[in-house]
């Protein structure tokens, strides 16, 4: 029987079992509510990958430059500092090439963990350790004195020489004949040792007679260098060619010889005493920053810990010794670093704060859009963890496959080996996109408790009491402190300043706001009033009152202001101490010299001042070996510049080194023929003490009498500050010191090109001093000719420089380079995001504005003042934090700025500290303003159209 629809149910109890249910399953909750909204999906996706790239990028772009700028400082040290050198005492009895072949095995057992040896560059062998005189009448005997000779044997030098005559000496051990120390050593020397030294092919060359005998050595093969400057030939510079060893005034000799393996049991009878060593070139290449320290303490352990003692102990050689200038050098690199860090962390630490501040914004907004939505299923009976679990789905299925995409993408792009610090990046910014909307979720749905009053009081004190410990901590022990990596707090302290400029600037700009919407309300016209009425109560506020523009935009702006403005200020004092330093190095914007006692030839002094660019021309006279008598210690060393006064004073003054009158060294028509000539002293004469009139007495003779105009520290000329330098006007000085009229030094002010003048220098010289002209002309342009054969090149005639070259040298370091890069990039990182941070916040404001404009239209508002309206409502908050970066960012520069050391990044020592220019700040601030207002237009211009339209066919449906 069936039982009819209205038939009472059995009881709940009944354990019948339950009939499939029919009809189609409901969806799932998160595909359905991603496909809801596809648009607002992705860009979830995007957000997230794009600030999980820049999380890992960063700290593997760190690593590379930290890499990159360790290798080079190595490199540039030189392959004898950046090598291993073993040395021990060759064995009395039983050497062989097998014995130091297996020496060496030993020695590079003991590498490859946290550095390896390069072992295709390893050179070993045995030298004698003193030179023995050759007797040979027919010898070079330069002063009378016999040339010297040590011999070396080095396993691998067929490789890197070419026999010219002869043969090698023999490889295999010989019998020794009847008479004493016979047959003689073969060795073979170099051509052009042979040549100076006057040996060949055949000859026996017999040292000085001892009591115990020493062999005599013969030439058996002459051969030449492949190339001199090859790192194998470091230590062994008497090797490719003969060396001049001066004793006293004379000088003799010293060449050093090969011999073969066949010989080296009997090679320690020439000097009485040889010693084996191994050279073991560290690959700095393979070397890595991080693991600096680790590796520091392995090449201690080698040179003097245990792996040396086990060393000694394996190869059977007490007396091994392991030397090396790698642990220095790395200590060096490590401080060179530390300098660096703040500008390296500066930049990365102000993107990651707007990429924080713009996640939990992303949050908010997403959270603020739904809530409706999350209190309706709440009231349904849902829970809070599970609508937070259901949320946790949602950002899962956007975030978890975006991130180990943008992570891959960044090990792709920039190959580092270390992985831990950008997976670490990668996961906490994950996290964070992830957790930002249902945390946010979760306080909206927690129940209403009674307001506090006091709970933002308390935390902007705590954020101004951080700030303040921070900055005391900086102008304490600077940003990055001798002798250890930098504080987190301290790099932080920008940011912190930028956070409580934020917090501020929060509670000031609704006030100010509102004075100015209050103005705008008397006087006629809507758009203004209704805009700034808006913008200081907050778009898209709910309720009643005024809940105030949101804070998390003007955090972000002026996070990317601030730090980007501290960075510039930094970056433009580099430029500036290194244009400084560049100047006084090279004593203007360029210089020529003349070597020693010479002068420059005819015109070209006067040719250089007519250069295009050239402001300023010092043509001047200098002598280096003049005398000045009369002071404390009788006569004095000091230089002579004989020099016109104003141009002199002109170039002192801009390059800030010892300005003066030059009304002081004038000379008036009235004073005598024998009046002394009124002088320019630097600090060092001074020191030399001594007063009233003093006599100079130039190097090519005759003397002056002069008396002290006054008293500089530095002079252009001779920068140094413990140089004696005297400067002479040169109306007076010309006529009486013989030759000053024709200089031998011009500095000149302004921006020269560098091969013009070059070519100006080339095409003054005589055609057999140098290379040919390309122009009769001296101040014609020419371009650079390859130097004839046989000729002196310009350069080296008369050497040009200028302070552009000078800056590029100093600014050449990768450490430098690598710092500025990583800077720039996230300062373009963080302006990124502080402009997606307002984009996001007015994107939220859409429907609300449109609503609103909708209605004013139907009154008659025109679409231009619809713009207008958007503009008034945005543009204060973005002026407002622009105005307030500036000035956070020109407040962290004078407080911060004075504590720190940018010698590093000059690449020269400078004083400590960082100007404070409007410049760089002012660049940062306007540029980022412009571009939200550019952006903030477009939207107003494009999408507030749309929804205006919408809103008119459709009416206000929510």
């Amino acid at each position: 029987m069936t039982t009819p629809p209205s038939a009472t149910p059995p009881p709940s109890d009944a354990r019948t079992p339950a009939a499939p249910r029919s009809g189609p399953r409901p969806a799932p909750w998160v595909r359905t509510r991603l496909r809801a909204a596809p648009l607002g999906t992705l860009l979830a996706a995007a957000l997230a990958f794009v600030a999980v790239l820049l999380a890992a990028a960063l700290p593997r772009a760190q690593d590379r430059g930290a890499d990159q700028a360790l290798r080079s400082f190595l490199n540039d040290s030189g392959s004898s500092r950046t090598s291993l050198q073993a040395t021990a005492p060759a064995p009395a009895s039983g050497q062989s090439a097998q014995a130091l072949d297996q020496t060496l095995k030993s020695l590079l057992a003991r590498t490859g963990n946290t550095f390896h040896v390069e072992a295709e560059k390893v050179v070993h062998g045995t030298r004698t350790n003193k030179r023995q005189p050759l007797m040979n009448p027919e010898l070079s005997r330069p002063h009378g004195l016999p040339p010297e000779m040590s011999l070396l044997y080095v396993q691998q030098a067929q490789d890197h020489v070419k026999l010219v005559e002869g043969r090698w000496p023999s490889g295999a051990p010989r019998p020794a004949g009847g008479a004493a120390y016979e047959p003689p050593l073969q060795v073979a020397i170099s051509q052009q040792a042979a040549e100076t030294i006057g040996a060949r092919v055949g000859s026996v060359l017999a040292s000085a007679a001892l009591v115990d005998g020493t062999p005599s050595v013969e030439v058996v093969g002459l051969f030449s260098v492949r190339d001199e400057t090859e790192d194998f030939w470091v230590g062994m510079d008497c090797l490719p060619r003969a060396c001049k060893k001066f004793v006293g005034e004379s000088y003799l000799w010293e060449a050093d010889a090969l011999i073969g393996a066949g010989d080296l049991d009997r090679m320690d009878l020439w000097g009485h005493d040889a010693q084996d060593f191994w050279r073991l070139p560290v690959d700095v290449d393979r070397l890595r920053a991080d693991r600096l320290g680790a590796t520091k303490k392995e090449i201690a352990s080698y040179v003097a810990g245990p792996t040396a003692a086990t060393l000694s102990f394996d190869t059977r050689r007490e007396r091994l010794r392991t030397t090396s200038w790698l642990p220095e050098l790395f200590e060096q690199a490590h401080e060179r670093r530390q300098a660096a860090a703040p500008l390296a962390l500066i930049g990365p630490a102000g993107v990651g704060g707007v990429a924080f501040v713009v996640l939990c914004l992303a949050g908010a907004l997403a959270a603020d859009r739904r809530d409706a939505e999350l209190r309706l299923l709440l009231a349904r009976g849902g829970s809070r963890s599970a609508i937070v679990g259901r949320l946790l789905g949602e950002g899962a299925i956007t975030v978890l496959p975006a991130a180990p995409a943008a992570t891959g993408l960044a090990v792709l792009l920039l190959p580092t080996p270390r992985l831990a610090p950008a997976l670490l990046s990668a996961a906490t910014v994950a996290l964070l996109a992830l957790l930002a909307f249902p945390v946010r979720a979760a306080v909206l749905l927690t129940p209403a408790r009674p307001a506090g009053r006091w709970r933002r009081p308390v935390a902007e004190l705590l954020v101004l009491a951080a700030t303040a410990a921070a900055v005391l901590e900086v102008r304490r022990r600077g940003v990055a402190p001798a002798g250890s990596d930098p504080d987190p707090l301290l790099v932080a302290s920008p940011l912190l300043l930028a956070l409580c400029g934020a917090l501020l600037l929060a509670r000031v700009q609704p006030v100010v706001t509102g004075w100015f919407a209050r103005m705008a309300g008397r006087r006629s016209g809507l758009v203004g009033f209704l805009g700034l009425a808006r913008a200081a109560r907050g778009s898209g506020a709910r309720g009643a009152g005024s809940s105030g523009p949101s804070v998390l935009p003007m955090v972000a702006l002026l996070l990317a202001i601030t730090t980007g403005g501290f960075g510039a200020a930094v970056l433009q004092s580099v430029e500036s101490n290194r244009l400084g330093v560049a100047r006084l190095t090279v004593g203007g914007d360029a210089a020529i010299s003349a070597f020693g006692k010479a002068i420059l030839p005819d015109g070209l002094a006067k040719a250089a001042g007519e250069l295009p660019g050239v402001r300023t021309s010092v043509p001047l006279w200098i002598d280096h070996d003049s005398a000045l008598v009369g002071t404390v210690q009788r006569s004095s060393q000091v230089n002579l510049i004989v020099v016109e006064p104003a141009a002199y004073a002109e170039l002192s003054r801009v390059l800030g080194c010892g300005s003066f009158d030059p009304a002081l060294l004038a000379t008036g028509g009235g004073q005598s023929a024998d009046a002394p000539v009124p002088a320019l002293f630097s600090s060092g004469v001074a020191r030399l003490g001594g007063s009233g009139t003093f006599t100079v007495q130039p190097g090519n003779g005759g003397e002056v009498r002069v008396r002290g105009a006054a008293v500089v520290d530095c002079t252009p000329a001779v920068p140094a500050a413990d140089a004696a330098t005297v400067v002479l006007p040169a109306d007076r000085a010309t006529a009486l010191i013989g030759g000053s009229d024709r200089p031998n030094r011009w500095f000149g002010l302004g921006p020269v090109d560098g091969d013009r003048l070059r070519a100006l220098v080339r095409s003054a010289l005589p055609p057999d001093s140098a290379t040919p002209a390309a122009s009769a002309s001296p101040v014609a342009s020419a371009t650079p000719a390859a130097p004839a054969p046989g000729t002196q090149p310009a350069d080296e005639v008369y050497p040009v420089r200028t302070s552009a070259d000078a800056v590029a040298e100093l600014g050449a370091d990768p450490l430098q380079r690598s710092a500025e890069r990583l800077f720039w990039a996230s300062v373009a990182g963080a302006a990124g995001f502080a402009l997606l941070a307002v984009l996001l916040t007015l994107m939220r404001t859409v429907p609300e504005r449109a609503a609103l404009l909708a209605r004013l239209r139907t009154m008659g508002l025109r679409r231009r003042q619809g713009v207008a309206l958007i503009l008034a409502e945005t543009l204060p908050q973005t002026l407002a934090a622009a105005l307030g970066g500036a000035l956070v960012a020109g407040a962290a520069v004078a407080l911060l700025g004075p504590a720190m050391d940018l010698s590093t990044l000059v690449g020269a020592s400078v004083p400590t500290g960082v100007r404070l220019t409007a410049g760089p700040v002012l660049t940062q601030a306007l540029g980022l303003a412009a571009l939200v207002a550019a952006a903030v237009l477009v939207e107003a211009a494009t999408s507030g159209r749309r929804q205006i339209t919408t809103e008119l066919r459709a009416g206000d449906q929510r």
